[in-house]
């Protein structure tokens, strides 16, 4: 299962991703010379570098408001103006290093299964063990292999089925993949989720504020993600929506109300409450092969960030009633880049 190399092409994005970056570009450029870069307002020097690799570059338009989706869309419009001839787009995030046998076997893959329009694998963290929070988003990338619902940033499409559903919706600030994927799913065509090797991936996650600012990115999604899909088949959106409005608001708000009158009762019922979901989701982990201490681990914090994504909701629903326009919301801070990784040094 191979592919021809001289049919793909591969768009990066990113800001202030230092090291990370190096190891993007090199690994994307040890497979395929037709790389595109797309540059979101970097002030380490990443623009030079990737140019210094003969990598084509993009650099957005500053006085437009930066989303992922933009910045693959207008990689993408860059990599097939450059090599018409190309037939799948492999698209990845600036943090994150090819295994250097993935683009040629995805590749393979869509040129056997003419149905599947979306191809993905493995990605993995690079320091698991760094942070619990790190840990957390390992444990969530390590999904079912086989037909999928969607894919994430790490993906290969079909040429032709991505440019027949227009892309990605640029005016999402997060979940922008697995709106694209509904309307793929919706044109007949499959999502593909191998066992392979893919991607590895720098969260550079050590704090709890960052792991709440990405919980909130995900409310935030489900609220869009059903506004615009909610209705359909798929019901996208529906219930992640409806599980962060039971635990993270109505739950918790109806055990605070009722305290008074309950003499703080209702408080330990919502404790209870809490720690038997909790112990619920561990005993699914557990059948899906997780350890005990990471099935507690999810379980934990899969309602510990229920809150974070109601205030996402909360986030999308306010500003669309205003009629405005929300901006991103990220993990990753300045500090997340320390001086000495600058891709200029």
């Amino acid at each position: 299962m191979t592919g021809d190399l001289r049919r793909v092409g591969v768009v990066a994005i990113g800001r202030n991703e230092g090291d990370r970056l190096k190891r993007c570009l090199r690994s994307a450029m040890a497979e395929t010379d037709r790389v595109v870069y797309v540059d979101s307002g970097s002030t380490d020097g990443s623009v030079a570098f990737a140019r210094s690799l003969g990598v084509e570059v993009v650099e957005l338009d500053t006085s437009v408001p930066f989303t992922a989706a933009r910045a693959r869309n207008e990689g993408i419009a860059r990599l097939v103006a450059r090599w018409p001839e190309i037939e799948y787009l492999q698209v990845v995030d600036g943090d994150c290093e090819f295994d250097p046998s993935w683009i040629r076997l995805a590749a393979g893959f869509l040129d056997e299964d003419q149905r599947c329009a979306v191809v993905c694998g493995r990605r993995r963290e690079r320091s698991p063990d760094q942070s619990v929070y790190n840990r957390l988003i390992d444990l969530e990338w390590d999904t079912p292999v086989g037909q999928a619902r969607s894919c994430g940033g790490d993906a290969m499409f079909r040429r032709s089925v991505f440019e027949a559903v227009g892309g990605y919706r640029v005016s999402l600030i997060a979940g922008e993949e697995p709106e694209l994927c509904v309307r793929i799913r919706s044109a007949g065509f499959a999502v593909h989720r191998l066992g392979l090797e893919m991607t590895l991936h720098d969260a550079a996650m050590t704090r709890f504020g960052q792991y709440w600012k990405r919980a909130k990115r995900a409310g935030h999604a489900y609220a869009e993600g059903a506004a615009l899909h909610g209705k359909g088949p798929d019901r996208h959106g529906v219930w992640g929506v409806r599980s962060a409005l039971v635990w993270g608001a109505i739950l918790p708000l109806l055990a605070v109300v009722a305290a008074y009158w309950t003499y703080g009762l209702s408080l330990v019922a919502l404790g209870g409450l809490l720690l038997l979901q909790a112990w619920r989701i561990r005993r699914k982990e557990l059948a899906r092969g997780r350890s005990r201490s990471d099935a507690w681990l999810v379980g934990f914090f899969t309602l510990v960030a229920k809150p974070a994504q109601v205030s996402g909701m909360l986030l999308y629903w306010r500003k669309r009633l205003l009629g405005q326009r929300s901006t991103l919301i990220e993990y990753k801070g300045a500090d997340a880049v320390p001086a000495a990784e600058s891709v200029d040094a």
